[in-house]
């Protein structure tokens, strides 16, 4: 307790300015209010001077008669004159617009807003702080996202990707529409060649079968070529392993297939763990073999879990990331949290999240919004927007929205199958994390626990689209991870069935000098079509709006010749030239 009253104590005390030295305190004080009063007064001050010193100079400078001989000269220009500057002007703004329309597109920011924001504002007493301190938010932020040194549009498979016999192959049978892809099982089967083959498989005749196997295109002669590996080998654990995945109909058999495989699969793990040390090939036979038995326990966990005995496989979840700590990358932790959130445990959830939902891993949508889901759950039951709005949010309240937020920015897809804005599918083998298929994934296992919750989706519904408002430009920056891939739309075109819509990245809406110049552009090339088309009409409407000299006698020869300009008005409009 010594130890952290003196860090309370050394922390209270740099944060603290220092004290001024007796007989300073009062001059410096009316130094600052000295230089606050003219930082606020001074721009009243430098125009009263300046209206000051022109009223000063009139006579001097001759500032009526000048300004007399400008509208007498801007009353004799002809309308080749007013033809040439609206032309001239329509091509400037023209200019501008394609040139905001480019710099907006590159940088996501108008350079407009840009250049007044940084260089106008400072001069007019404003402040923008844009040198962050090492220990700030925003520096994390650049730490964390140094660290994420992953491709862009890289594929993960699914953790939690379904049966092809017993579940995709029976939505085939029903929709008569195939939910995988050809790019999706052609990169399973790289996965597959990958775990379940090495360079010694030569030496088990099996093996040598499974490993064409797995590079079969045809279900058929992939099951077909399983059934000769189990005729020279009864062990063969990849042999049962393809058979419960895709002829086997029903979880009930997958899982007694998988069983089988279990046995085997042990079997050959204890021989390779014996032998891991004689050679190069025993060992690369013996990391086969781990990712074999893995795989299988995995997914008789899985079995376990959709047969409804939840706890059988959290159990199993658990054993494997304790035996296999290295085999992260594999996220059985996903698997670990659906199971967890289907018994209800929030606490164990929580424990889980503490230890994944760290700064230097890779994030993903389960545990993005699970964390959200656990926040939202303290606040949701009794949360209502017309009544947040008038007594503002709550402590718990605006921790809730900030982790909707967040999950929101790092994959915005979600929201739209939670809230069942958009239909479910059968999610596929791979996902690419952020995009449409890792959010089609999430919301298909669940969209059930955020229902369970009492007013978790009302309190999502409130405040998700609210996260595009506050994700500055460009339009792939955000404020807690990474820029937004761009190619993720393409990637997920590949994955996802081409009777899906695939969901793309919200965009934000045009900035207001985009509108401006585009606006400004329009209206000048068409008041230049006007006055080229009708050069005098224009040429008399110009004259019209000028103003006249400040020399004039008084108002009565000022009302006359607003008047007579008046007269020629209405003249040209109703007689026009036979030139034009």
């Amino acid at each position: 307790m010594a130890d952290g009253d003196g860090l309370g104590e050394a922390a209270t005390a740099a944060a603290s300015p220092p004290a001024p030295a007796p007989g300073q305190s009062l001059s410096l004080g009316w130094r600052e209010r000295l230089r606050a009063g003219l930082a606020g007064t001074g721009a009243s001050l430098w125009f009263v001077a300046g209206l000051g010193l022109l009223y000063v100079l009139r006579v001097p400078l001759r500032l009526c008669e000048n300004l007399a001989a400008v509208t007498v000269f801007l009353n004799s220009l002809t309308p080749k004159f007013y033809v040439a500057l609206t032309g001239t002007s329509s091509l400037i703004s023209g200019l501008i617009f394609m040139f905001e329309w480019w710099y907006f597109h590159k940088h996501g920011t108008s350079f407009i807003e840009q250049v007044s924001v940084s260089h106008l504002r400072p001069l007019m007493g404003g402040t923008e702080s844009s040198i962050s301190e090492p220990g700030s938010p925003s520096s994390n932020r650049e730490s964390e996202t140094s660290r994420q040194n992953l491709s862009e549009c890289k594929v993960w498979r699914n953790p939690l990707n379904l049966f092809r016999g017993a579940e995709y192959r029976r939505y085939t049978w029903v929709t008569g529409k195939e939910p995988l892809t050809y790019y999706d099982m052609n990169l399973s089967a790289q996965d597959h060649q990958t775990f379940f083959t090495c360079d010694t498989d030569f030496l088990r005749p099996s093996d040598t079968v499974m490993q064409k196997a797995w590079r079969e295109r045809n279900p058929p002669a992939r099951i077909k070529a399983a059934y000769q590996a189990l005729e020279l080998n009864n062990d063969c654990a990849t042999a049962y392993v393809l058979l419960a995945e895709e002829e086997a109909t029903t979880i009930v058999d997958a899982e007694r297939l998988f069983k089988q495989a279990l046995k085997a699969g042990e079997t050959i793990y204890r021989r390779s763990q014996q032998c891991q040390h004689q050679s190069p090939q025993h060992e690369a036979q013996l990391r086969r073999d781990t990712n074999v038995l893995v795989y299988i326990k995995r997914r008789l966990a899985m079995c376990a879990r959709k047969l409804g005995r939840i706890r059988e496989a959290v159990k199993i979840m658990r054993d494997l990331m304790k035996e296999f700590p290295p085999l992260t990358m594999l996220n059985i932790h996903e698997n670990l949290l659906e199971s967890l959130l289907e018994l209800q445990a929030y606490a164990d959830v929580q424990a889980v999240l503490a230890k994944y939902d760290d700064i230097s891993l890779p994030k993903s949508a389960a545990i993005c919004y699970t964390a959200a889901l656990l926040k939202t759950r303290t606040v949701s039951d009794k949360f209502c927007p017309e009544t947040a709005s008038r007594r503002g949010l709550s402590m718990a309240e605006i921790n809730a929205v900030e982790a909707i937020h967040r999950a929101v920015e790092f994959n915005p897809h979600v929201p739209k199958y939670l809230l069942e804005m958009k239909s479910l599918i059968l999610p596929p083998e791979h996902i690419l994390k952020r995009g449409d298929s890792e959010a089609i994934a999430y919301a298909f296992f669940h969209l059930q626990h955020w229902k369970r919750i009492e007013g978790a989706l009302n309190l999502l519904q409130c405040t998700w689209e609210g996260t595009f408002r506050m994700i500055p430009y460009p339009l792939e920056k955000g404020h807690l991870f990474y820029p937004y891939p761009s190619c993720t739309e393409t990637a997920d075109r590949e994955l996802l069935p081409t009777f899906h819509h695939v969901s793309v990245y919200p965009k934000k809406e045009l900035p207001f000098f985009i509108h401006f110049t585009a606006g400004l552009c329009s209206s000048t090339a068409m008041i230049a079509l006007l006055t080229h088309q009708f050069p005098e009409i224009m040429g008399v409407f110009a004259k019209a709006i000028c103003s006249e000299p400040l020399d004039s006698p008084g108002m009565t020869v000022m009302a006359e010749n607003k008047q007579n300009q008046r007269q020629l008005w209405f003249l040209a409009l109703s007689h026009p030239s036979p030139e034009c």
